[in-house]
């Protein structure tokens, strides 16, 4: 049997800790490292003769899938699984799993960053400063503002619990209210958390459709923030580039898009209210190490029968 693993996540490399545990217990690992775009005949032969893969964010198609025959388990190393084609999967038997819990602290770090530099505009005084100006700019503080959630799972629950502590008034959106919860945090449905927010933070998984389109956009104020560290399908960019243009709402900060990178004719370029960032929410060196090792272990726990931790199909 095979025991070649390939690993496409671009920050595991060969003799760190998850390559010495791959290979305690008798496995393979292969790199190839997720930069670009692929070839066709590149993505084809990806997974072709590997029994297991620890994946990226990088697209895995029916077509791929299909061409990996002794293919036993893919694991991504990180939460985000809808680049992954789940129905393929299982369909071939393949078993696909997730590693969550592993980054929501860093998740929520990086949002309560990007509330930050919206209510502090600390780029542009950054920026500024450093071309010999000297910004004095009155800003905003978080304290006594609206902290709108959408989504209660570990990185909701981690930014709810800040806003919390820095007397925000949290009010979250959620199919799945926490009864156990802080009694300061608010639950209500999405419409209400949407209209009442003056910074709207998402953290719900892939939807059929986006959660954040032109009608919400419409409905928030035209002083809040609406901010992205989960996941680039949430909102209608087109939607959002006109509520922008519109001056629908004070602005954005995403460290997500639909299409990633950023490319060069992105419309929300174009905004000096936008800020964005690239995809490095969960990219901290802790948070990586543990995405790492709980996807190898994903990896081993399949090739030994057993069922893995974050078992998706």
């Amino acid at each position: 049997m095979s025991r070649r693993i390939v690993i496409t996540t671009d920050y595991l490399e060969p003799g760190d800790s998850v390559d010495r545990l791959l290979r305690e217990y008798g496995l393979e690992p292969v790199y190839s490292p997720a930069a670009g775009s692929r070839t066709e005949e590149e993505q084809r032969n990806l997974l072709k003769g590997s029994v297991g893969g620890i994946v990226a964010s990088e697209p895995i198609t029916r077509d791929m899938l299909a061409e990996a025959t002794d293919l036993r388990i893919l694991a991504r190393s990180g939460v985000g699984y809808d680049s992954v084609d789940t129905n393929a999967a299982e369909e071939f038997g393949i078993r696909v799993a997730n590693t969550p819990g592993v980054n929501h602290h860093a998740v929520a770090e990086l949002t309560l960053a990007l509330m930050l530099n919206c209510a502090k505009r600390l780029n542009d005084v950054i920026t500024g400063t450093k071309s010999g100006q000297w910004p004095r700019t009155a800003s905003t503080e978080l304290r006594g503002k609206t902290l709108g959630v959408i989504g209660y799972g570990p990185s909701g629950k981690a930014i709810a619990a800040i806003g919390a502590a820095l007397g925000m008034k949290v009010i979250v959106g959620t199919s799945h209210p926490d009864t156990k919860a802080d009694p300061s945090i608010e639950f209500a449905d999405v419409d209400t958390v949407v209209a009442a927010a003056d910074y709207l933070t998402l953290h719900a998984r892939a939807a059929g459709t986006p959660i954040i389109g032109a009608d919400r956009l419409a409905a928030m104020k035209d002083t809040a923030f609406l901010i992205n560290t989960a996941r680039g399908s949430l909102i209608d960019e087109a939607a959002l580039v006109g509520a922008l243009g519109q001056e629908q709402i004070a602005g954005a900060a995403l460290d997500v898009l639909g299409a990633e990178p950023m490319t060069k004719d992105n419309p929300l370029r174009n905004f000096d209210n936008v800020w964005i960032t690239s995809h490095l929410a969960g990219q901290t060196v802790e948070a990586r190490e543990r995405a790492g090792l709980a996807a190898a272990q994903a990896v081993i726990d399949v090739l030994e029968g057993k069922e893995p931790v974050g078992l998706i199909v």
